[in-house]
């Protein structure tokens, strides 16, 4: 292959470290405010004056993680109960109303937080705070509602889990990597555990951690910070904490000791993959710039076409169908950095994972070159800068840190501080984080006399689910 030569190679290099900066510093300036009511509920407001809309978020401290023990998916279940009405809003009217005045409205559940969001005309935000701070306390259930919702539930586990062998894999990955930790536990879950689920689960769980002092409310749009002072300290001020808001103590996962592997067959599988998941810091844990170094680790491994293991298994080698690399950051106790491949037909799936392993050691020998810190740093500043062109995008950003511990100033200064992390940093993080004791691997593979579909790229780990 036909180099360029080194003068034009370090002149490239220069143009895109000179992009990354000016995109880290030519960003429009986020006028974010914070203030916080006597309930203890947490307030951001991110004026946004383009257009007359507003997203209204409620984000609260608890997640699947935090559930009881025997009681695993309370925290999802809880979240599709919600939309079960109060006695100002019957079962249905919360997104009847929602939808008429011409918004849309949904929620989310994480490993450590559950969200619900509207965006709506700014003049109709008043009324997505009274419902929102409604249902806040005064939740209405009954066992036929619970009943019914526990199957719509069930169901969801089957269509987006059960029948999905690559997500099924991922599940079972995150139940090897965590010995004392919840975060084994899937958000969603355990099928046995759902059906067992009833009203006093939920109640019980409600009134433990959907509190003003344990909830964030994001407001991003055409508001001023007076506007939506007013209007929280109207609905959310009067709410009183039906509980206490301590820490969150949860088991600490003992240093890793031995690698450890999955293998799983299925009829529905057509042919193999490879998965690793290594346990990383997140942004809440990691010290100095490692998370970021991680992130940019992760897009010179694995991110697209110009990647480090694509090039080499896919382009160079034609080993591998497709690889790749992920790192996932926004948990409150810990991260999870990924790497990814299956083989072309008649390739062994072995022959991936030893390649893949090749390059993870060529980094831990060599770090990463200045031209793919410099591409990769340009992206990921690109790729921010951007979403936050999104109202909803960027009352999310803001949002997730808040409940994982970071702070606005923190999210505000990420692309200044992505445009510093150092090709040493880069090697540092994955030293740390490279190591096999640390991983748990996954191998999906056809059951014998399999004529599954075709096999899609694996599944990489989500935050939230629906």
């Amino acid at each position: 292959m036909t180099r360029a030569p080194r003068t034009i190679a370090f002149a490239l290099n220069g143009l895109l470290l000179l992009a990354a900066a000016g995109i880290a510093h030519a960003q429009p300036t986020l006028a974010v405010e914070t203030f916080t009511l006597d309930n203890g509920m947490q307030v951001v407001v991110i004026p946004d004056h383009r257009a007359p809309v507003v997203t209204h978020m409620v984000w609260y401290r608890v997640g699947s993680s935090d559930e009881p023990q025997g009681k695993d998916g309370i925290a999802h279940f809880l979240e599709h109960l919600m939309f079960k009405g109060t006695k100002r809003y019957p079962p249905g009217a919360f997104s009847l109303v929602i939808r008429k005045n011409g918004g849309d409205e949904n929620a989310f559940t994480s490993k450590d937080y559950t969200c619900f969001y509207q965006n709506i005309a700014k003049e109709r935000l008043d009324l997505a705070m009274d419902l929102e701070a409604d249902r806040m306390q005064n939740l209405v259930l009954d066992d036929d509602n619970v009943a019914s919702e526990r199957e719509v539930v069930l169901e969801e586990r089957r269509q987006r889990t059960d029948d999905d062998p690559s997500t099924m894999l991922l599940e079972q990955l995150d139940a090897a990597m965590y010995l004392a930790h919840p975060y084994h536990r899937p958000v969603i879950g355990w099928m046995d555990d759902i059906r067992k689920l009833d009203r006093d689960d939920a109640i019980s769980f409600y009134k433990a951690h959907y509190t003003p002092g344990n909830a964030v409310l994001v407001v991003a749009g055409d508001v001023t910070t007076p506007e939506v002072r007013a209007l929280a300290e109207k609905h959310y001020g009067k709410l009183k904490n039906t509980a206490v808001v301590g820490l969150r103590e949860r088991p600490k996962e003992p240093e890793p000791v031995a690698a450890r592997r999955v293998t799983m067959s299925d009829p529905r599988v057509a042919a193999p993959s490879f998965q690793r998941v290594y346990l990383a810091p997140s942004y809440a844990t990691a010290d100095g710039r490692e998370a970021l170094a991680l992130e940019v680790l992760a897009q010179i491994l694995g991110g697209g076409p110009t990647s480090r293991l694509y090039q080499s298994l896919v382009v160079e080698q034609k080993l591998a169908a497709y690889a790749g690399a992920w790192y996932s950051s926004d948990a409150l106790d810990s991260g999870s950095f990924g790497v990814y491949g299956a083989p072309n037909p008649g390739q062994d799936v072995g022959a991936v994972e030893v390649s893949i392993d090749s390059a993870l050691a060529e980094i831990l020998d060599k770090g990463v070159t200045p031209e793919e810190l410099a591409r990769a740093k340009h992206t990921l500043i690109a790729d921010t800068v951007y979403s936050r062109d999104s109202q909803q995008k960027l009352a999310r950003i803001f949002g997730t840190a808040l409940v994982i511990g970071e702070t606005v100033d923190q999210v505000i200064r990420y692309p200044q501080e992505m445009a510093l992390v150092t090709g040493d940093e880069i090697k540092a993080a994955a030293h740390k984080v490279i190591d096999l004791k640390r991983s748990v691997t996954g191998i999906l593979l056809p059951a014998p006399g399999s004529e599954g579909a075709a096999m899609p790229e694996p599944a990489i780990p989500s935050a939230t689910i629906r």
